[in-house]
C-alpha cells in the first residue's frame, strides 16, 4: 500500500512539474512575442524617421554635388597681365582643375582682375594626378600641396559614412525596427563632421597654394561648391536627431512627473 502511495505522489508531482514547465515555456514564448511587439515601431514614429531621413537624403545630395563638382576656388590674374585683348581665370575642386581664357571687351570695367568663370571662354581641365602619380598641380605657376589630398580623403570618408547611414536606415524601415537608428545616427554626425572638416583643410591648402609663388599676384574666393558641401555638412551633422528618435519615451517623461502620479 504505502509502495503504491509515494509511486503515486512520484507520478503527480512528475505531472506537476512537466505541468509547470510547459507554463513558463508558454510564458516565455509570449514574453518574447510580445517583446518583438515592442520592439516594432508606430506609424508616428516611422513618419519622423522618413522625414528625417528625406532631410539627410537632400544633405547626401548636397555633399555629392559638391563633392564631385570643380568649382570650390575660384583664382584670378589682374586683368591685363598678359595682354591687352584676354586674360585668365581658374576654378578647381578636389580632383579637377581648369584654366580658362576670357576675352577682355566681356568684363566689367569696373572689374581689377579677370572674371568671373561663368563667361564663356576657352577653357583647359585636367584631373590631378594625385592618386595616381602623387604629382602635384601647377596653376598659375603657383604648386598645390598635401593638403589638397588631406581635403578629398576627408570627402571620400565622408561619403563612406553616408552611405552606411542611408543602409542603416532603409534596414531600420524595412525591419520595423528601431535598433538600426543608433548606428545610423552616428554615421550621419559623423559624415557631417568629417565634411565641415574637409572644406577647412581646403581654405588651408587654397592659402598654402597661394603663398608657393608670390611672383604672379593671385586673388581668390570660395565658390557654390564649398557652399553646397557646408549646407550637407550642416544638415548631416543633426544625424543625432535619430538618436532621439530611438529613446524608447521622451526624455521630458523621464525627468518631469506626470501629474496625479505618486512620487
Amino acid at each position: 500500500m504505502w509502495s503504491n502511495f509515494f509511486v503515486q505522489q512520484d507520478e503527480d508531482g512528475r505531472m506537476g512539474v512537466a505541468g509547470g514547465g510547459g507554463l513558463g515555456v508558454g510564458g516565455g514564448v509570449k514574453g518574447v512575442r510580445g517583446g518583438q511587439r515592442r520592439q516594432k515601431m508606430s506609424d508616428s514614429l516611422e513618419g519622423k524617421i522618413k522625414l528625417a531621413f528625406f532631410l539627410s537624403i537632400v544633405g547626401v545630395t548636397m555633399a555629392v554635388l559638391g563633392v564631385g563638382t570643380e568649382f570650390w576656388a575660384e583664382l584670378a590674374q589682374p586683368k591685363y597681365l598678359m595682354n591687352n585683348q584676354t586674360c585668365q581665370v581658374a576654378h578647381y575642386g578636389l580632383w579637377k582643375g581648369c584654366v580658362k581664357t576670357l576675352p577682355l571687351d566681356q568684363i566689367d570695367l569696373e572689374r581689377p582682375t579677370c572674371g568671373p568663370t561663368e563667361l564663356r571662354g576657352e577653357t583647359n581641365c585636367t584631373y590631378f594626378k594625385f592618386f595616381t602619380s602623387g604629382e602635384n598641380a601647377v596653376i598659375f605657376k603657383k604648386t598645390t600641396n598635401s593638403l589638397n589630398l588631406a581635403a578629398a580623403i576627408l570627402a571620400l570618408l565622408s561619403l563612406a559614412m553616408m552611405a552606411m547611414g542611408s543602409i542603416c536606415i532603409v534596414m531600420s524601415l524595412s525591419k520595423g525596427v528601431q535598433f538600426f537608428l543608433k548606428p545610423a545616427s552616428f554615421c550621419f554626425a559623423l559624415s557631417g563632421v568629417l565634411v565641415l572638416i574637409s572644406v577647412l583643410v581646403f581654405h588651408h591648402s587654397v592659402l598654402g597654394l597661394l603663398d608657393s609663388n608670390d611672383s604672379v599676384p593671385v586673388t581668390y574666393e570660395l565658390s557654390w561648391s564649398v557652399g553646397c558641401v557646408g549646407s550637407a555638412g550642416g544638415i548631416l551633422s543633426g544625424g543625432l536627431f535619430f538618436l532621439l528618435l530611438s529613446v524608447p519615451c521622451s526624455p521630458w517623461e523621464r525627468c518631469l512627473p506626470q501629474q496625479g502620479s505618486s512620487t
